[in-house]
Protein backbone atom coordinates (compact mmCIF):
# COMPACT_ATOMS: atom_id res chain seq x y z
CA UNK A 1 0.00 0.00 0.00
CA UNK A 2 1.41 3.44 -1.04
CA UNK A 3 1.37 5.87 1.87
CA UNK A 4 0.79 9.47 0.50
CA UNK A 5 3.35 12.60 1.24
CA UNK A 6 1.95 15.15 3.54
CA UNK A 7 2.30 17.38 0.02
CA UNK A 8 0.09 15.33 -1.81
CA UNK A 9 -3.07 15.86 0.76
CA UNK A 10 -6.12 18.11 0.46
CA UNK A 11 -5.28 20.18 3.49
CA UNK A 12 -8.25 23.36 2.99
CA UNK A 13 -5.66 26.01 4.20
CA UNK A 14 -4.02 29.16 1.84
CA UNK A 15 -2.64 32.01 2.38
CA UNK A 16 -5.89 34.46 2.91
CA UNK A 17 -7.85 31.46 4.67
CA UNK A 18 -5.00 31.23 7.38
CA UNK A 19 -4.79 35.18 8.02
CA UNK A 20 -8.55 35.56 8.39
CA UNK A 21 -7.83 32.62 10.99
CA UNK A 22 -5.02 34.16 12.59
CA UNK A 23 -6.73 37.74 12.86
CA UNK A 24 -10.26 35.80 14.18
CA UNK A 25 -8.00 34.41 16.77
CA UNK A 26 -6.45 37.55 17.96
CA UNK A 27 -9.35 39.52 17.96
CA UNK A 28 -11.09 36.12 19.87
CA UNK A 29 -8.01 36.47 22.42
CA UNK A 30 -8.24 40.08 22.83
CA UNK A 31 -11.92 39.91 23.21
CA UNK A 32 -11.90 37.66 26.01
CA UNK A 33 -8.63 38.74 27.78
CA UNK A 34 -9.26 42.39 28.11
CA UNK A 35 -12.76 42.61 27.13
CA UNK A 36 -14.80 43.64 23.81
CA UNK A 37 -14.43 47.28 24.29
CA UNK A 38 -10.91 47.34 24.90
CA UNK A 39 -10.28 44.46 21.91
CA UNK A 40 -12.22 47.32 19.93
CA UNK A 41 -9.44 49.98 21.17
CA UNK A 42 -6.54 47.73 20.16
CA UNK A 43 -8.03 47.27 16.25
CA UNK A 44 -9.23 50.74 16.35
CA UNK A 45 -5.39 51.59 16.70
CA UNK A 46 -4.53 49.34 13.78
CA UNK A 47 -7.38 50.41 11.77
CA UNK A 48 -6.29 54.12 11.98
CA UNK A 49 -2.69 53.00 11.04
CA UNK A 50 -4.20 51.32 8.00
CA UNK A 51 -6.60 53.70 7.28
CA UNK A 52 -3.48 56.83 7.11
CA UNK A 53 -1.65 54.31 4.63
CA UNK A 54 -4.68 54.28 2.00
CA UNK A 55 -5.42 57.68 2.46
CA UNK A 56 -1.90 58.49 1.42
CA UNK A 57 -1.97 56.05 -1.17
CA UNK A 58 -5.12 57.51 -2.86
CA UNK A 59 -4.16 60.69 -2.24
CA UNK A 60 -0.75 60.75 -4.01
CA UNK A 61 -1.82 58.63 -7.04
CA UNK A 62 -4.70 61.63 -7.25
CA UNK A 63 -2.16 63.89 -7.38
CA UNK A 64 -1.18 64.68 -3.83
CA UNK A 65 -4.60 66.81 -3.46
CA UNK A 66 -7.61 65.89 -0.92
CA UNK A 67 -10.49 63.95 -2.50
CA UNK A 68 -14.04 64.99 -2.25
CA UNK A 69 -16.95 63.49 -1.00
CA UNK A 70 -17.78 61.59 -4.09
CA UNK A 71 -14.19 60.63 -4.47
CA UNK A 72 -13.76 59.60 -0.92
CA UNK A 73 -17.11 57.16 -1.48
CA UNK A 74 -15.55 55.90 -4.31
CA UNK A 75 -12.40 54.84 -2.57
CA UNK A 76 -14.13 53.01 0.39
CA UNK A 77 -15.84 51.02 -1.80
CA UNK A 78 -12.62 50.74 -4.40
CA UNK A 79 -10.10 49.69 -1.28
CA UNK A 80 -12.59 46.98 0.44
CA UNK A 81 -13.95 45.55 -3.17
CA UNK A 82 -9.58 45.09 -2.99
CA UNK A 83 -9.60 43.16 -0.11
CA UNK A 84 -12.48 41.04 -1.00
CA UNK A 85 -15.30 43.32 0.79
CA UNK A 86 -18.30 43.96 -1.88
CA UNK A 87 -19.53 47.22 -0.01
CA UNK A 88 -21.71 49.97 -2.27
CA UNK A 89 -22.97 53.37 -2.01
CA UNK A 90 -26.49 53.03 -0.67
CA UNK A 91 -26.53 57.21 -0.37
CA UNK A 92 -24.87 60.06 -0.12
CA UNK A 93 -25.28 63.91 0.92
CA UNK A 94 -23.40 66.71 2.14
CA UNK A 95 -24.00 65.40 5.45
CA UNK A 96 -23.88 61.59 5.33
CA UNK A 97 -22.39 58.83 3.15
CA UNK A 98 -24.28 55.21 3.51
CA UNK A 99 -22.48 52.05 2.22
CA UNK A 100 -24.26 48.59 2.44
CA UNK A 101 -21.81 45.13 2.14
CA UNK A 102 -23.04 41.90 0.97
CA UNK A 103 -19.17 40.34 1.44
CA UNK A 104 -17.29 40.49 4.24
CA UNK A 105 -13.36 40.85 3.89
CA UNK A 106 -12.53 38.86 7.03
CA UNK A 107 -15.64 35.94 5.40
CA UNK A 108 -17.00 33.55 8.12
CA UNK A 109 -13.82 34.61 10.38
CA UNK A 110 -15.80 37.75 11.86
CA UNK A 111 -19.11 35.95 13.34
CA UNK A 112 -18.77 36.80 16.69
CA UNK A 113 -16.04 38.79 17.08
CA UNK A 114 -17.57 42.68 16.65
CA UNK A 115 -13.63 44.25 17.46
CA UNK A 116 -13.22 43.71 13.84
CA UNK A 117 -15.87 45.82 12.93
CA UNK A 118 -13.24 48.48 14.55
CA UNK A 119 -11.50 48.26 11.29
CA UNK A 120 -14.31 49.56 8.90
CA UNK A 121 -14.94 52.01 11.07
CA UNK A 122 -11.38 53.31 11.45
CA UNK A 123 -10.51 53.12 7.65
CA UNK A 124 -13.67 54.86 6.63
CA UNK A 125 -13.45 57.40 9.17
CA UNK A 126 -9.47 57.94 8.74
CA UNK A 127 -10.10 58.61 4.75
CA UNK A 128 -13.79 60.80 5.35
CA UNK A 129 -11.78 63.23 8.22
CA UNK A 130 -8.41 63.38 6.39
CA UNK A 131 -10.52 64.87 2.98
CA UNK A 132 -13.55 66.44 4.28
CA UNK A 133 -12.76 67.78 7.76
CA UNK A 134 -14.65 65.39 10.11
CA UNK A 135 -16.57 61.59 10.40
CA UNK A 136 -18.88 59.65 12.63
CA UNK A 137 -19.03 56.72 11.43
CA UNK A 138 -21.76 54.39 12.98
CA UNK A 139 -22.20 50.58 12.05
CA UNK A 140 -25.97 49.82 11.86
CA UNK A 141 -25.32 46.23 11.31
CA UNK A 142 -22.65 43.82 10.80
CA UNK A 143 -21.93 40.49 9.66
CA UNK A 144 -20.46 40.23 13.28
CA UNK A 145 -23.28 40.88 15.48
CA UNK A 146 -25.49 38.61 13.52
CA UNK A 147 -26.70 40.55 10.34
CA UNK A 148 -27.03 39.19 6.88
CA UNK A 149 -24.97 42.53 5.37
CA UNK A 150 -23.13 45.42 7.06
CA UNK A 151 -24.60 48.78 6.88
CA UNK A 152 -22.44 51.93 7.39
CA UNK A 153 -23.46 55.42 8.05
CA UNK A 154 -20.38 58.09 7.55
CA UNK A 155 -21.87 61.04 8.64
CA UNK A 156 -20.28 64.24 7.81
CA UNK A 157 -21.03 66.95 9.57
CA UNK A 158 -20.86 67.32 13.53
CA UNK A 159 -24.09 68.16 15.17
CA UNK A 160 -23.15 70.00 18.84
CA UNK A 161 -26.94 70.02 19.74
CA UNK A 162 -27.16 66.35 19.16
CA UNK A 163 -25.06 63.77 20.99
CA UNK A 164 -23.49 61.25 19.59
CA UNK A 165 -24.99 57.90 18.50
CA UNK A 166 -24.01 55.00 20.92
CA UNK A 167 -21.70 52.63 19.05
CA UNK A 168 -20.60 55.86 16.77
CA UNK A 169 -16.95 57.11 16.91
CA UNK A 170 -15.72 60.61 15.78
CA UNK A 171 -13.00 61.19 13.74
CA UNK A 172 -10.82 64.63 13.10
CA UNK A 173 -8.74 65.97 10.23
CA UNK A 174 -5.00 65.95 11.86
CA UNK A 175 -3.65 67.08 9.20
CA UNK A 176 -3.83 70.52 7.99
CA UNK A 177 -4.56 71.49 3.68
CA UNK A 178 -0.88 73.10 3.50
CA UNK A 179 0.57 69.78 4.81
CA UNK A 180 -0.58 67.96 1.72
Amino acid sequence: MRQESIGDLDVAIDRDSFFRRMIRELAGVLQDVVGEDEARGFVAVVGARIGDTFNETYRTLLGGRQLSRPEVAEALVDLKARIGGEFSVESQSDDEIVFVNSRCPFAESVQNRPALCMMTSNVFGRIAAENLGYARVTVDEAFATGHNRCRVRVSLKQDFGERSETGSREYYRTMTPADN
